[in-house]
């Protein structure tokens, strides 16, 4: 001990000119508002090392590429192999030249749009336009099928509005609900992502406080994707880490704000009475807030997504749909019952796992990815 002693007084004996030791910067405590409002804005001067870079929009660069340039019909098509493998598989052959129209034709060509999971009840009103067409001479043989099919689908999407509603003086408010399970936190860290990506500031609100490990999940994918996070401590009233997420960003001038809600509680009713509790905290601190209220489904369950959407429809004003994990299904159909079953657009559509595999929904593209 006496020698280690004897080596350090020595070793700074001969340590160089000028070189002191620094002392060490006290920091005041944190204030209790401090202490909620989790961590300041990302700096571009540090060196923190981040899991992901996320390239920043130059406002003067009219080359930047937005997320509908950045994907494609291909990634799309990619996304759909599962589903288009199913339909492939009942349709080959089906729309063939010379192939003749007749009522087991169009039995065959039913049962595969239903087993795609596009629900019985509008794959039944499809059919009967399609029959409609046949008898009247519109549609005069098998290859004139898929073109019928294509249109009409198309149709129905004709007039909905699929963009984000944006508010027109940030921050713009961006509530999302789902169950657990669902793909919810992925969901958003890819929201976040591609807000980035336009040169916006995003702030999350780690509002599922109930679900061991969700603010920790989020406040990871907030580091991947650059964003701010705003956190209290496990168990805490969703609503207070809302209404503490909207004061910050005011604050710091913020773009826009993602807020995740609670995915299960004891039982459906105390899960949508906090819904709209959030809801209503939101709009009493910035008028007309949230102003998208987005309900994430996890697309592999097929019809048992639209019977979620009804649901959560019930208790909060669900504006659009972000449909998760259409990657790892074979029943991507339940896009296209959607829009007749519950009257809400897809607006966006998760195709994998990481921060850039998202989509705006394409109704045009997606069809078209869909059958060809």
């Amino acid at each position: 001990m006496v020698f280690d002693l004897i080596k350090g007084f020595i070793e700074q004996a001969v340590a160089p000119a000028g070189v002191k030791e620094e002392k060490k910067e006290e920091k005041p405590a944190e204030t209790p508002a401090e202490k909620t409002a989790g961590p300041p804005p990302p700096s571009s001067g540090g060196e923190e090392e981040r899991p992901t870079e996320i390239p920043v929009k130059k406002q003067e660069d009219s080359s930047w590429l937005s997320l509908d340039a950045w994907v494609s019909l291909d990634d799309l098509k990619k996304g759909l192999e599962k589903t288009r493998a199913r339909l492939e598989g009942h349709l080959q052959g089906l729309f063939a030249l010379g192939q003749t129209i007749d009522e087991h034709l169009l039995e065959e060509i039913e049962a595969a749009l239903i087993e795609a999971d596009m629900g019985v009840k509008p794959v039944g009103r499809l059919m009967e336009e399609l029959r409609r067409a046949c008898q009247s001479g519109e549609v005069t043989d098998a290859a004139g099928v898929k073109g019928h099919l294509k249109a009409r689908l198309k149709e129905r999407f004709k007039g909905r509005k699929l963009e984000l509603n944006m508010s027109p003086t940030p921050p713009t408010v961006i509530m999302v609900a789902g169950v657990n399970g669902s793909g919810k936190t992925t969901s958003i860290a890819k929201l976040g992502y591609m807000f980035a990506r336009e040169g916006k500031q995003v702030l999350l609100a780690a509002g599922d406080t109930f679900r061991a490990a969700a603010v920790e999940q989020l406040e990871i994918w907030a580091g991947r994707i650059g964003a701010q996070i705003i956190k209290h401590q496990t168990g805490a009233d969703p609503s207070a880490v809302a209404y503490d997420a909207l004061e910050a960003a005011v604050a710091r001038g913020v773009d826009v704000v993602i807020v995740d809600t609670a995915g299960r509680l004891h039982t459906k009713q105390n899960l949508m009475s906090e819904l709209g509790k959030m809801k209503k905290v939101l709009s009493k601190r910035i008028e007309h807030a949230p102003h998208e209220v987005l309900l994430v489904l996890d697309a592999t369950t097929g019809q048992n997504a639209i019977s979620q959407a009804r649901l959560f429809k019930e208790a909060v004003d669900i504006t659009g749909i972000f449909l998760a994990k259409l990657d790892g299904t074979a029943k991507g159909g339940v896009v296209l019952g959607m829009q007749d079953e519950i009257k809400i657009p897809v607006k966006f559509v998760g195709l994998g796992e990481k921060a850039e595999d998202i989509q705006r929904f394409d109704p045009e593209g997606f069809i078209d990815a869909l059958f060809d």
